[in-house]
């Protein structure tokens, strides 16, 4: 396991502070606010802990309502809003200063066989043939703004081995608009196993990483490098997930991106997570915040 991988375990590993209360910290962010995937993935392991173990999460819904300060402690407050025969619903208030500033809802499901089906995994090249970060961001560090933006990146995301398959809008901007859709690779940069080795653990870092890339569609569309750049301001504003299937997240997983539609200084994305083998683990939408700066 590198020591980034267990850095971001040490993260997701809240410390108890009452018996719905949780405090956790923040890790250096790229950019001066908490990483919106980081809060997530903590409030879902806030929710994860005052459930029983054989409920799986299977869906949460969550809104960034304030920036998170990095250097500041983060209290997680846990509402046991039911626990059903099938179903367990809880809500979590992250806060800080304060003040709230993410909510999520999220639910548990008891195992159960149902009905099958599912759309198939598009095409994508084996990641093994992509480049790696370290590879690929340094060759492109002059897009950027501020060059040492890239340093900063590679700090960020040492923790998940992230390819893409298509080019990332920061490099795509310089030949204008284009589909909007993208696909990354990702999985954590180390193999998980021992006690920590639970599903809930690969939900949540698969919840952590969703967040990185899921905008890239909508600058695509429109031939935008991002906040990098400096030719876009952007923040997550709402975040939902689905886990419709067991995986592991340190085994390659597809992140296949697409927009659907950008207005009003917001733009949408959706998302599928596929596993290697063709199966489809998670369904992914988020709305943004995008704004051009103005002149």
């Amino acid at each position: 396991m590198s020591e980034a991988l267990q850095g971001l375990l040490d993260l997701l590993d809240l410390e108890r502070i009452e018996e719905n209360i949780f405090r956790g910290d923040s890790h250096p962010a790229v950019i001066p606010r908490v990483f919106g995937g980081q809060v997530a993935a903590q409030a879902l392991v806030a929710a994860g802990r005052t459930v029983p173990a054989d409920r799986g999460a299977h869906s949460l819904h969550a809104y960034f309502l304030r920036p998170g300060d990095p250097g500041a402690p983060i209290v997680y407050t846990v509402d046991r809003i039911r626990d059903g025969r099938s179903f367990t619903t809880r809500r979590v208030v992250a806060v800080q200063h304060g003040q709230p500033i993410f909510h999520l809802s999220a639910s548990f499901q008891a195992y159960e066989e149902g009905l099958e089906h599912q759309q198939p995994m598009p095409d994508a090249p084996d990641p093994e043939t992509l480049p790696t970060a370290d590879e690929m961001l340094p060759r492109h560090a002059h897009l950027f703004s501020d060059p040492s933006v890239v340093d900063r990146l590679l700090e960020a995301r040492a923790a998940v081995d992230l390819r893409y398959v298509s080019e990332p809008p920061f490099v795509a901007a310089e030949k204008g608009p284009s589909e909007p859709r993208s696909q990354v690779w990702f999985r954590t940069n180390g193999k998980l196993g021992g006690a920590i080795d639970e599903p809930l653990l690969h939900v949540c870092l698969a919840t952590y990483v969703s967040d990185m890339t899921l905008l890239d569609s909508i600058l695509l569309a429109h031939g935008r490098g991002g906040w990098a750049v400096g030719d876009v301001v952007g923040a997550s504003l709402d975040h939902a997930m689905w886990f419709h299937r067991p995986f592991r997240a340190d085994e390659w997983l597809l992140y296949d991106q697409q927009s659907p539609s950008s207005s009003g200084g917001r733009g949408l994305g959706q998302a599928s997570i596929y596993t290697a083998d063709g199966k489809l683990a998670i369904s992914v939408v988020q709305e943004g915040l995008v704004r051009v700066p103005r002149s």
